[in-house]
């Protein structure tokens, strides 16, 4: 049995008879021969095996020897096997023995015999086999092969299927590892040197050599026809199914390098090279040459083939990345912590690639790190139910609990800092007592989401901006150099070509983005965890802490939980963020699971926006709201526009929330403030003309209407809003018109200098930007005035409102009909995205819907600025010509005028009072006061109804900027009195006056 497996000998006759494949082991024989001088050698026998494997070990073929007996040994000895190889021959040859053994018939003491004989010789040739891993000089070897750790790392690299085996195509040697044999001999040397962990000397160059293999750091990555990265994933996967050489993995001072940065750390832990490759262009730019080059010139069927194709390789890559960390977690307490903590570097040492300005070579890739994303996606499967049954065994108090995520610099959503430091003092505890796995696994992906996932989507995100850029460069230059001399045109020519390689180069890198971050599947799971993030978001704000079992009551109580407070605002962000991207670009994820919880995050928020601090975040939270009902494939309204008309939570809230919401915006605090809310309340008009046919949603309107305060600001703003935004898009229309008249000219035109054209091409390009923004907006304001006064009327009719709304309509219906309405004919409105007729209609059905209210027709006549009797005829006009109106609107509106004049001819009587006082005019209106107040600070008397109107915009007082309610004000009983008596008094003398001139007559 010892000849069989070490072939070798002591008798010179067997090893002729075998052709000399069995070693005569001449120089072990001769000095046994003179140990027992006179007596035949003993048969081999398992007390001799030690001396036997070293003496066999010992020979080198390529020695030289004057011993002609023993010179054909030398000479049948393969030339060029090593030692290993000799070692892996003799170890595959005991495996073959152990199981004849078995087979044949010999008694169960005699079969146990014989197996602990082999057993023994097993432990002595893995031993040698372990050692020479270690040191391959301790024997002799021959010249020109690698030794050491590549003689095991090279079957390692075999073991997938799917690559093309490195340096290895001798898999059918009796002396060679085959993928069958490696689970096994792997096992061997592991149960031989896992005592004083022995193992990490013998292995430790073995794994270093695998993980670094320079196959891993190649240009093309996963992108190469030879998928050799696959060989290292096998070899790994190989190593770690051994528990204790995946936790000797882990116990590697390169698991988790101490002196790496954020940069490097990629590349000198043992799992970075693995967890780096990716399709990123930074990392990978060949990959987006090669699978994406000139994509304007690919069919979709081809640029689909080569996502379908990339999006397969990337998911068997982080399938098995899950499988090997999931293997290490598994393996051993101290392996599990060894993975968690590799995890918390990664976040610790990437925190600036949240900042907004950062250099990517001074923080890790987003292929890395979005890779390390899909593994904690996976660890966090298992507590996700769909029923939150394991949402509880979340660790509420994880930041002062843990120290394993550092958010000490992070902005809580609505605590201070030394609010949070209190905090988490209080609520400390001792390091016997740390958080589940679960909690772990939660926090971390949160902040892997932040720090990697959510950054790489950012990055994305730029390079649609940056082809935005190039388009408009691209419209310049192609607009530029009319009449121009050839040389000019070439220098043009030129650069456009230049400009269009860039805008390839660029939607290569697209391309390569969408692979993985629009894989059907990675959406799929990154909204499941935001989804189960916001749950357990609302259930942390909830008092009774049950959500979503039973759900929260809306709106949250006022009384924010400091528990919540503190948290990290990223959570919210990034929340907000992923709901952003992933309703603008994979909706139809959401049809399966999800729209519940995207619904309820967001009327939780936007009804209760007291739980957050930051403005921009709650704007954001109401851009996921629009983004929610855009339409896509056949789902005209988007993934929430059914559930908006049909969710209890919608049909009670949602009205509620888009008005309180459209008010608050009014004052975020941030320099951008003004233009911020223009977006934020044409979401909110988008949403609101979903829901508009709803009846529900329209007895929830009115009844928010009965609020009369709240409802007349928010009409206030609104109108505040028409005149601006109506202002600025007809002022621009105008100057857009007068370019465009100048440029028609083609012969003044071209006399022009080059630098004046130049300079009114920019600023039209410019006007068209702005102008089609600014009739979007306020054309949108306008349907949601037309929507509300047919609804609502009386809050339109307070004395605050009713005059300024009727001074917007009718500036407007000048603008539209009037004589500067030829101003506005410019080329292309569709493109400015202005549409004449249909604003005209929507002004004209607000004049209509209120047609019937008598303050309403009293503010028209009393709006001496615009309103005159000729241009309401003249919209009529327009109105009959162009088939704008029915001809009962048309009757109505005839029947309007009429009243607006005996409403003037009214005003006109009333208003005559000859010289008023000073004291009793209003000092910002100039109009006599009715309802004199004194403001308590400045101690200015004003008009209540002015002061009124002030406060729905601005809460301060006009004359000293402090604070101020209408409350506040006290009224001016003495000064009231006066001007009552004085209103008397010059009423008298009229009438006496009109009695007189009868008398006279």
């Amino acid at each position: 049995m010892i000849t069989s497996v070490l072939k070798v000998t002591l008798d010179k006759s067997i090893t002729e008879r075998s052709s000399y494949d069995i070693v005569w082991l001449k120089p072990l024989a001769d000095e046994m021969q003179s140990e027992i001088a006179g007596q035949s050698l003993p048969r081999l026998n398992i007390d001799l095996i030690d001396r036997l494997l070293i003496a066999r070990l010992e020979i080198d073929p390529q020695a030289m020897t004057e011993d002609l007996e023993f010179l054909p040994v030398l000479a049948s000895l393969p030339p060029q096997q090593t030692i290993f190889e000799y070692l892996v021959g003799s170890w595959k040859r005991l495996n073959i023995a152990r199981t004849t053994l078995v087979k044949k018939g010999y008694t169960p003491a005699e079969t146990q015999s014989a197996l602990t004989r082999l057993d023994k010789l097993r432990d002595l040739i893995i031993s040698y086999a372990g050692l020479t891993l270690q040191e391959p000089d301790m024997f002799p070897q021959p010249s020109g092969r690698p030794l050491g750790p590549p003689e095991l790392v090279t079957p390692l690299l075999s073991l997938s299927s799917l690559s093309t085996p490195l340096y290895y195509t001798n898999n059918a040697s009796p002396n060679a590892l085959s993928s069958s044999d490696i689970e096994q001999f792997l096992q061997d040397l592991a149960h031989r040197f896992e005592p004083d962990n022995e193992i990490d000397d013998i292995l430790g160059d073995v794994v270093r050599q695998l993980l670094f293999h320079e196959s891993l750091s190649r240009p093309e990555g996963l992108g190469g026809a030879v998928a050799t990265w696959r060989g290292v994933v096998g070899g790994l996967e190989a190593l770690v199914s051994v528990k204790s050489i995946a936790v000797m993995i882990t116990r590697m001072p390169e698991w988790n390098p101490v002196n790496a940065t954020a940069a490097n750390f990629e590349t000198l832990s043992l799992m970075g090279p693995l967890c780096r490759l990716g399709v990123f262009t930074r990392e990978w730019p060949i990959i987006a040459q090669t699978y994406f080059s000139d994509p304007e010139k690919r069919s979709p069927q081809d640029l689909e083939s080569s996502y379908a194709s990339l999006r397969g390789t990337l998911k068997s890559l982080q399938s098995s990345l899950f499988q090997i960390f999931n293997t290490l977690v598994r393996a051993a307490s101290s392996s599990r912590e060894a993975v968690l903590q590799y995890f918390s570097r990664v976040v610790s040492l990437n925190v600036k690639r949240a900042g907004l300005q950062v250099d990517p070579d001074t923080v890790a890739s987003d292929s890395f790190m979005v890779n390390i994303q899909t593994v904690l996606y996976r660890f966090a499967e298992p507590f996700m139910d769909a029923n939150y049954t394991k949402i509880d065994r979340i660790d509420p108090l994880y930041y002062a609990h843990s120290d394993r995520i550092d958010i000490s610099e992070e902005t809580r959503i609505k605590a201070t800092a030394q609010e949070a430091s209190q905090w988490a003092e209080e609520n400390r505890v001792s390091r016997g007592s740390a958080p589940n796995f679960i909690s772990d696994i939660f926090y971390l992906t949160i902040a892997m989401s932040h720090y990697g996932y959510q950054k790489t989507i950012s990055n994305y995100n730029e390079l649609d901006k940056h082809m935005e850029d190039i388009e408009r460069h691209l419209n310049f230059l192609n607009g530029d150099g009319s009449g121009m001399g050839a040389a000019f045109q070439a220098r043009i020519q030129a650069s456009i070509n230049n400009i269009k390689n860039e805008k390839a180069k660029v939607q290569s890198a697209q391309c390569a983005y969408e692979a993985q971050l629009k894989d059907p599947e990675l959406i799929f799971k990154s909204i499941g965890f935001t989804l189960f993030l916001s749950v357990w978001l609302i259930r942390q704000a909830d008092p009774k802490k049950t959500h979503p079992n039973p759900p929260a009551e809306l709106p949250l109580s006022k009384d924010v939980p400091m528990s919540f407070r503190v948290l990290p605002e990223y959570i919210v962000e990034d929340i907000v963020d992923y709901f952003y991207f992933a309703t603008r670009h994979g909706p139809d994820k959401f049809e399966l699971a999800g729209k519940n919880e995207l619904l309820t995050f967001i009327l939780t928020f936007l009804s209760s926006t007291w739980y957050i601090k930051n403005p921009f975040l709650k704007s954001k939270i109401n851009d996921v709201l629009f983004m929610s009902i855009w339409g896509y494939g056949r789902e005209s309204t988007g993934i929430l526009g059914g559930l908006l008309n049909s969710h209890p939570l919608a049909l009670k809230h949602l009205m509620s929330v888009l008005m309180h919401f459209y008010i608050e915006v009014e004052q975020t605090g941030a320099s951008s403030q003004f233009y911020d809310k223009f977006n934020a309340r044409r979401n909110i008009s988008y949403v609101l003309k979903i829901v508009w046919n709803n009846p529900t949603h329209r007895d929830a309107l009115n009844r928010e209407a009965e609020n009369v305060d709240k409802f007349v600001r928010f009409i206030n703003l609104m109108i505040n809003d028409v005149t601006y935004l109506m202002d600025e898009s007809l002022s621009e229309l105008t100057q857009i018109h007068d370019i465009q008249t100048e440029m028609d000219n083609t012969e003044e035109w071209n006399s022009k200098p080059l630098e004046y054209r130049r300079e009114r091409e920019g600023a039209l390009r410019q006007l068209e930007r702005h102008a089609s923004s600014y009739t979007t907006l306020g054309r949108s304001t306008v349907e949601l005035l037309k929507l509300f006064t047919a609804e609502t009327k009386r809050p339109f009719m307070m004395p605050e409102i009713v005059d300024k709304l009727a001074a917007m309509l009718d500036y407007n219906l000048e603008a539209l009909v009037g004589p500067r309405m030829q101003n506005l004919k410019v080329r292309e409105p569709a493109k400015l995205r202005f549409d004449p007729r249909a604003l005209l209609s929507d002004v004209l059905q607000i004049f209509l819907n209120l047609s019937d209210q008598p303050e309403f027709t009293k503010a028209i006549a009393g709006d001496g600025r615009s309103y005159s009797k000729g241009l309401f005829e003249q919209a009529e006009a327009i109105m009959f010509k162009r088939s704008l109106k029915s001809e009962t609107e048309l009757e109505k509106w005839r029947l309007l005028i009429t009243k607006v004049e005996e409403a003037k001819e009214t005003l006109e009587a009333e208003e005559d009072l000859g010289e008023i006082p000073d004291e009793f005019l209003d000092p910002l209106m100039f109009s006599i006061m009715r309802d004199p107040v004194i403001l308590p600070t400045s101690r200015t008397t004003i008009d209540r109804a002015t002061i009124k109107s002030h406060l729905l915009s601005d809460t301060t007082d006009p004359f000293n900027r402090m604070p101020l309610a209408i409350e506040d004000v006290v009224p001016n009983l003495e000064l009231k009195n006066q001007i009552d008596a004085f209103l008397i008094e010059r009423k008298r003398m009229k009438a006496d006056s009109s009695e007189d001139k009868m008398d006279i007559s």
